[in-house]
């Protein structure tokens, strides 16, 4: 089953996270399938870049997001 999760980068205490397409059963950090946007929770209103079209053709193809990773698209389309 695919996921669309958060991937973790940065150093410590300056994290960022990709937003990728994954298999449930994989690392957080590790192989990803496609990569769909950035997240960087540092900057003051949590900056979120993320290809809507690639987001929800994934959606149509069967890949289930995570909770954060549906609240951020909420966030996104307000």
């Amino acid at each position: 089953m695919l996921k669309i999760k958060l991937s973790r980068f940065g150093k410590r205490g300056q994290s960022y996270y990709r937003i990728v397409v994954a298999e449930a059963k994989s690392k957080r950090d590790g192989k990803y399938t496609d990569l769909l946007g950035t997240y960087n929770p540092m900057i003051k209103n949590d900056q979120i870049t993320l290809d809507v079209a690639k987001y929800q053709d994934w959606i149509k193809k069967g890949a289930q997001p995570t909770l954060t990773v549906s609240q951020l698209f909420a966030k996104l389309n307000k």
